[in-house]
């Protein structure tokens, strides 16, 4: 059983990874001509519509070669934008080698090396593909010297067209020769890597499994390690586009096993399943529990959708592991839940799939990152602004810090350099990859980042940039926190933490912003920002006047001062006691900080 080959595709965002997946895909006569489609493993809406690949899919290939030798080829398809990052490090451990796809035109990206120093950790055998070679400017010389220079891979690069068909049986011959068969051991006690799962409707919980030692099939008893739930196979089968139902899955295989599990606590992504009679005495050790960076409130619009939205969260979370939530209540805003997100493309594409997969409508607060602050000789976690302790309290700020690393044309060098010293960043290193490539990377609070940060980027660079970024140590911050507060009100969903050289602006921003959004009503509304009590910017809505004194033709000036009079202790009345409607698009304004 030497014939298993199991292994991943891995690249930077936007170099050809899906139609390379569907080249394999039609050349292993996995999917017939007529039922193709481009990007056929990106199933979701979403990824379709933006070109991107947000979840890693597996699928199986049977392929027999020139000798007549039958194979079984495992593929990944994984995403390649870095807030997606998770599903990579899930997807290569579960595979012996990987397909590095870099673009002929583009050359080595930040993505690209961020993967494959992932895959060189996890020591799979890496596979290079210079990819669209077809088009005119396509230089794969070039591309091959930024390959050996800025990866450290010397193995001769397949050249190949996804889109053209070119290469294609060059890829697959060197699967087959170059990436090691996967290891069958079936004597031992069963022990199967949980990498991924989905919520079925019909069938429950469906568990996406590589079989490391022994077999799973239907009628076995099995529990989940880390939960100790037990459970009963009720079908195990492989991924080939659709779910096809087998016998068994074998150890070395990638399948899938229904257990009927209606319960979503009982699954954990990197866990073990083994058999409940004959326990592993190995477990798999698991994945890293991975930290969110970025923090929204995400609300129903309505509160009477409040159990639908966590009914929504807990079966995306089966999905999507790096997700994490817990209820939170809002004065402004209500019930609803604090989530955390890898970065801000992962904050944008929950919402969607939560509001076109569960039928929602939901309201996000400014996303923010967590912060300790060191308050009467104690430090605390903050990761929601309107629990910031009082600025009399704090001693010290920490704010969390990344490694970034910028890949960009020389011609760009000096607006990008200024780009990253507005948003607060030191730079550590600037190399030259050939005389047109430079790679830089700079220091940078990850709060600076997180919005509109990577659309700066691409604009002042005219896209030629490619950007990644690691986690570092927290760094000390001089930060404040501004409340804005409507009609004497602060309202807690526009609080937020902001460095103190950017303070003044912010608070004339948002302001300004939500004079413009806010409707006007009966009563004056005034618009405030406030840091330690002290008021720095303020806008007011004007009032709605009704013209009382319509309906007096002549007659004594006494009787229309006493009707003005009376008007005005209604409109003190009703500014301390009404209520401002605050509309939805006010709370989107706040994401939009112009810098």
């Amino acid at each position: 059983m030497s014939n298993i080959r199991n292994f991943c595709i891995i690249a930077h965002i936007d170099h050809g990874k899906s139609t390379l997946a569907d080249r394999l895909l039609e050349y292993t006569g996995t999917i017939s001509k007529r039922e193709m489609k481009d990007q056929i493993l990106d199933g979701m809406e979403l990824e379709r519509e933006r070109g991107i690949t947000i979840k890693a899919k597996a699928v199986r290939m049977n392929y027999t070669d020139k000798k007549g030798n039958p194979y079984i080829l495992n593929l990944i398809d994984t995403p390649g934008h870095v807030d997606f990052t998770y599903e990579v490090s899930r997807a290569l451990a579960a595979c012996e080698g990987a397909i590095l796809v870099i673009d002929a035109t583009q050359g080595v990206e930040a993505q690209t090396l961020a993967n494959t120093m992932l895959a060189k950790n996890a020591n799979l055998k890496i596979i290079p593909v210079i990819n669209k070679i077809d088009l005119p400017t396509a230089d794969a010389d070039s591309v091959y010297e930024q390959m050996k220079e800025g990866l450290d891979i010397d193995a001769e690069p397949i050249l190949a067209s996804a889109k053209e068909g070119i290469g294609i049986s060059e890829i697959i011959d060197s699967v087959i020769a170059n990436i090691p068969s996967a290891k069958v051991v079936k004597e031992e006690p069963l022990s199967a890597l949980i990498f991924d799962s989905f919520y079925d409707s019909y069938r429950g919980v469906v568990v996406i499994i590589r079989v490391f030692d022994g077999k799973i099939k239907k009628g076995m008893k099995i529990k989940f390690m880390a939960s100790g739930a037990q459970h009963e196979v009720l079908e195990v089968g492989y991924m080939k586009i659709k779910m096809v139902e087998a016998e068994e899955i074998i150890s070395g295989e990638v399948g899938y096993v229904v257990a009927g599990v209606k319960d979503i606590g009982d699954i954990k992504i990197g866990d073990t399943i083994t058999e409940t009679l004959y326990p592993t005495s190995h477990p798999h050790e698991g994945y890293k529990e991975i930290n969110p960076f970025v923090f929204a409130g995400l609300y129903p619009n309505s509160t009477s959708d409040y159990d639908e939205l966590k009914m929504a969260l807990e079966k995306l979370k089966l999905s999507d592991s790096s997700l994490v939530y817990f209820p939170e209540t809002s004065v402004a805003l209500g019930f609803g839940f604090r989530c955390g997100f890898l970065g801000s493309l992962h904050l944008e594409i929950v919402k969607e799939r939560l509001e076109r997969e569960f039928y929602l409508n939901l309201l996000v607060t400014a996303p923010n990152v967590v912060y300790k602050v060191k308050s009467k000789g104690k430090f605390v976690t903050v990761d929601n602004p309107s629990r910031f302790p009082n600025n009399a309290d704090i001693e010290e700020i920490w704010e969390p810090y990344v490694e970034s690393t910028i890949i960009c044309p020389v011609d760009y060098l000096g607006a990008i350099m200024e780009l990253c010293q507005k948003r607060r960043g030191k730079q550590i290193s600037m190399k030259y990859m050939n005389t047109k490539i430079v790679l830089l990377k700079y220091y940078m609070p990850l709060a600076e980042i997180i919005v509109s940060f990577y659309d700066a980027l691409k604009s002042v660079s005219k896209g030629y940039a490619s950007f990644d970024y690691e986690h570092i140590d927290p760094q000390e911050g001089d930060l404040v926190k501004l409340e804005i507060m409507i009609n004497s009100e602060v309202v807690d969903a526009f609080t937020i933490i902001t460095h103190k050289d950017k303070a003044q602006n912010a608070a004339h921003y948002l302001t300004e912003k939500l004079k413009s959004i806010i409707p006007r009503h009966m009563f004056e509304v005034p618009i405030q920002a406030k840091i330690n009590n002290k008021i720095i910017a303020r806008e007011t809505v004007s009032a709605m006047r009704k013209d009382v004194l319509a309906k007096c033709y002549g007659g004594d000036i006494t009787r229309k001062r006493k009707l003005l009079e009376k008007q005005k202790e209604g409109k003190r009345k009703m500014r301390q006691f009404g209520k401002v409607e605050i509309p939805s698009e006010a709370f989107v304004s706040v994401l939009q900080i112009d810098e």
